[in-house]
């Protein structure tokens, strides 16, 4: 364990940062360091040759430490954090049953107390960057990036455009007009913020009409924003599609000019081998949720195979755990399990794969591969200092496949943002988190009363008295 003190890093000026191996796209680097000046990587090179280029820098030593990327979270729900912990035993489309109930209980207090506290899990578990999939909640969507900008995270921020409601099969045309014209809006509205990046988003396929569906893809498309959508998530919805359209929801987005390089689908877990070809023919994103999978006993979505098909492809928690090296060893031990064991595939993706898909690959992925996601030279130093001396990783053989299996929050000594120090030591900066989580757990208990919520699952505590009961 090493002695690296918080006033080294909490600097308003330029640093030059010497860990002992910094991540590079390549692969650690051993007597690499940085300079991050004016939020971005001044510059990124060997040690020596950074301090003899930058003589008015004192160099910090940083013993014991990698400098990796920051994790991009490719799919959350910020304002559902509120109901964590009402997530475990429920069966596929929860979001009718608990989501969107309880994001309807939200106010304006308790929806910015709600993101908040869902980026300081984040920021826990080294993501640098969430995307955010849209609030349900019946408040301004600033109210979210305010959430986000107080914490200190990056945010890809998307606005709900569903025009349909319910089971119905169209809109009213007033309905589609208005969706659209708050979606240029939106799209305008954050530009040249340095930390949030609007987006559009639609929950699923049939939560908006066809022409909702081509036209927010163009708006995106012209903007160099993303439009999000569950897609090919649940069984039942994708049986919903065959019987409305004859297609399945990927299909069908295809058929209306939805897809390409705009579009980032959320789980695609049930996948045919012509839906595959379709995202590697269009551009297509997908964030592949792992936990999300186990915990709502989903499908797993085949991201091996996209990876191996060139896919584009992030990591996303879908509000499940904020921790970005536990979400990199869920990606590929749900690959070894669901795909690898019965082929005799050893390697399940190397380690490596999910590394980059948790980094680089998902900030190509929402959007932001220009920004952010790599340590190097003119991009956002969105970074964190990873200890390396502890027990799981004193004894490196492999950097990268020991951080996806054996790599926790805990290691974590410090998260960057855009050059700034946001959290050190599992604690933000500049602010109170414990006052905020204090905040939250009373908001969350009042907003859990009032919601129509509706669980099929007993507590831990209830299935065991009932199982022992029998």
């Amino acid at each position: 364990m090493n002695q690296l003190t918080r006033d080294l890093l909490d600097s308003p000026g330029p640093l030059l940062l010497v860990p002992d191996a910094v991540l590079l796209p390549e692969g650690p680097a051993d007597g690499y360091a940085v300079v991050v000046a004016d939020g971005s990587f001044r510059a990124v090179g060997p040690a020596g040759e950074l301090a003899r280029t930058h003589p008015g820098l004192d160099a910090v030593t940083l013993p014991g430490h990698l400098l990796m990327p920051g994790f991009v979270d490719a799919h959350h729900h910020l304002t559902q954090s509120f109901g964590s912990a009402l997530a475990f035993g429920e069966p596929s489309e929860i979001f009718r049953r608990v989501w969107v109930p309880l994001e309807g209980a939200l106010d304006e207090e308790s929806a910015h107390a709600a993101a908040k506290l869902a980026a300081l899990e984040a920021l826990r578990g080294g993501f640098t960057t969430v995307t955010d999939a849209g609030t349900r909640a019946d408040v301004d969507v600033d109210i979210v990036a305010s959430a986000a900008r107080d914490a200190g995270i990056r945010c890809v921020l998307g606005l709900v455009c569903n025009d349909v409601a319910g089971d119905a099969a169209t809109a009213a045309e007033d309905s589609t007009a208005a969706v659209l014209e708050s979606a240029e809006k939106h799209l305008a509205r954050y530009d040249g913020d340095p930390l949030i990046h609007a987006s559009l988003a639609v929950s699923i396929p049939e939560a908006a009409t066809s022409t909702t569906l081509h036209r927010t893809a163009r708006l995106a498309e012209e903007a160099g924003a993303i439009v999000q959508i569950h897609v090919n998530e649940h069984l039942a919805g994708v049986e919903r599609s065959l019987v409305r359209h004859g297609l399945r929801p990927l299909e069908h987005l295809h058929s209306i000019g939805a897809l390409g390089p705009q579009l980032l689908a959320a789980h695609a877990t049930l996948l045919t081998p012509r839906e595959l070809t379709l995202l590697a023919d269009t551009g297509t994103a997908v964030s592949y949720n792992p936990v999300a999978s186990a915990w709502k006993g989903n499908a797993v979505a085949p991201a091996t195979a996209m990876a191996e098909r060139g896919i584009r492809f992030g990591l996303g928690t879908d509000g499940t755990r904020g921790d970005g090296f536990r979400l990199a060893d869920a990606a590929e031990f749900a690959q070894r399990i669901a795909y690898g064991l019965a082929t005799g595939d050893s390697s399940c993706g190397a380690g490596w794969t999910w590394l980059e898909h948790a980094t680089a690959g998902g900030a190509d992925a929402v959007g932001l591969g220009a920004r952010t996601g790599t340590v190097a030279e003119g991009l956002a130093a969105d970074f964190l200092l990873v200890d390396i001396t502890t027990p799981e990783l004193a004894l490196s053989r492999d950097v990268l496949w020991e951080l996806v299996r054996r790599g926790n929050r805990d290691q974590i000594t410090a998260v960057f943002v855009a050059g700034e120090l946001r959290l050190w030591r599992g604690l933000p900066t500049g602010w109170d988190g414990p006052a905020l989580v204090r905040q939250a757990a009373q908001l969350a208990r009042a907003a859990v009363e009032r919601a129509p919520i509706t669980r099929v699952h007993p507590t831990s505590a209830a299935a065991r008295q009932r199982s022992t009961a029998r």
